[in-house]
């Protein structure tokens, strides 16, 4: 083959090809070549499933808020726009790990899987009510282990006559090791005496240097288990959190192989627009977040609703709805390890995770928000962690196993201060009529 002086050595001709490289990979990157459109994406996304009708109460909250609504309007209004946004959140995080290998998809997973209670956290602690925060996190917890777990345990008890999944107990020990800090840090303020010296009566607004101090730190090394309990889940003992065998199913390998392979999750949105997506989504949840948080303590007030009852029971059932469903079907189709997983894998997020991030965010902005909860919460959660560890570490679960554990989160709602009042209100009127109703109101006063 000739060549002449003027004929380029490469192929390409020029020197311009490899400098518009990197562009052109994000240019691809953008198109989602091979990925569904940027229109099939968002398609998907907003109108995928009929749960997204809620999204409706998003401008709602927005509107009720800036116009000054009644507070329980916006309260309510809040609450349904973050059900939906919560949903969106988990669906965007999980399209986007679909690409991204099985460790980034684990990481990408931690670090969103609780998203909103962070945003909801983060909300309450530039409000200043680290109340809020606080027993925001507890109910959290409280519900995924007792109520959502419970849940599942009886509905797929009614269906199947036992499950099976791993029963190591690596969870339920990072679930315990919160319960002991917050011991700790109970018996530091109540026997020592740097720990009752205090400028106030309320220990929660003016904690001691060194409640701070000892928070702070465990709040630290709590990130650093947790960081740890992930390269064990990832890398170095995946193995221990892979679903055992059931003995019928032993004769079924195939048709085991084939239905965890139907359980990956199917491409419907492309990277880049999921990415967007994720963003989004956390934006808006943000705002409703806020509103949501600025109107608790005025509707607590104004309906005769105990904070505790908002902040323990119906928050967490709020931000956590999309989930509990899942975890409940899940256990329905026998498939108890993602069972395991959604509800006691979301409950150690929050404990090594947002819990401690919370009080880092804390430290930084100002609010000193502590891990001392008051005696009444580390009692239940150290109780509850206990009841979960006794019931999991044999690695089966039935009907009656669930119903326990309903059972003692029903004990702790009435415990929470559940507003019966108003309900007993509602039956007199309807069985007494609405005239004689409001003859008995003076005396139904003075008895409460």
């Amino acid at each position: 083959m000739s060549c002449s002086e003027s004929a380029p050595l490469l192929e390409n001709g020029g020197h311009m090809g490899h400098r518009n490289l990197p562009f052109s990979r994000v240019v691809n990157f953008m198109k989602g070549e091979g990925e569904p459109s940027w229109t099939e994406s968002f398609k998907f996304f907003i109108f995928g499933t009929w749960f997204n009708i809620l999204l409706v109460f998003v401008p709602l909250s927005f509107i009720s808020h800036n116009l000054d609504w009644d507070v329980g309007l916006v309260f309510l209004f809040s609450s349904m726009a973050i059900v939906p946004l919560a949903k969106l959140l988990g669906e965007a995080t999980d399209q986007l790990s679909v690409k991204l290998g099985e460790t980034i998809s684990g990481l990408l997973n931690a670090s969103f899987g609780n998203a909103l209670e962070i945003i909801v956290g983060v909300a309450a602690l530039l409000n200043g009510q680290l109340r809020i925060v606080q027993m925001s996190m507890i109910g959290s917890i409280l519900l995924n282990i007792l109520l959502v777990l419970g849940c599942s345990f009886l509905a797929g008890g009614l269906y199947h006559t036992q499950g099976f999944f791993n029963g190591t107990g690596a969870q339920t020990c990072l679930m315990t090791l919160l319960c002991i800090t917050l011991v700790v840090l109970a018996a530091y303020t109540s026997t020592t005496d740097a720990g009752m010296q205090n400028r106030c009566s309320d220990l929660d607004e003016c904690p001691t240097a060194g409640l701070l101090f000892i928070s702070r730190g465990t709040a630290i090394l709590l990130l650093g288990v947790y960081c740890a309990y992930l390269w064990v889940e990832l890398k170095t003992h995946h193995f221990l959190f892979i679903a055992p065998s059931s003995p019928t199913a032993e004769q079924n390998n195939e048709v085991t192989v084939a239905l965890a392979e139907t359980e990956e999750t199917e491409p419907r949105i492309g990277t880049a627009a999921a990415g967007v997506a994720l963003l989004s989504a956390t934006f808006i949840t943000a705002f409703c977040a806020e509103y949501l948080v600025a109107s608790i303590e005025a509707t607590a007030v104004r309906y005769s609703i105990p904070e505790a009852f908002i902040g323990v029971i119906l928050l967490p059932i709020v931000g956590n709805a999309t989930e509990h469903v899942t975890s409940v079907w899940m256990a329905m189709k026998n498939k108890y390890e993602l069972t395991i997983t959604i509800c006691v894998g979301s409950s150690i997020q929050i404990a090594c995770l947002v819990v401690p991030l919370l009080v880092i965010v804390g430290w930084i902005v100002g609010q000193p928000l502590t891990l001392h909860f008051h005696n009444f919460e580390t009692v239940v959660l150290f109780a509850s962690v206990f009841l979960v560890y006794l019931l999991l570490m044999d690695g089966t679960a039935n009907y009656l196993e669930g119903l326990i554990l309903l059972t003692l989160y029903l004990v702790i709602a009435l415990a929470c201060e559940l507003p019966i009042e108003p309900f007993n209100h509602l039956l007199i009127a309807i069985s007494l009529g609405n005239l004689r109703y409001h003859r008995l109101l003076p005396l139904l006063a003075a008895l409460t």
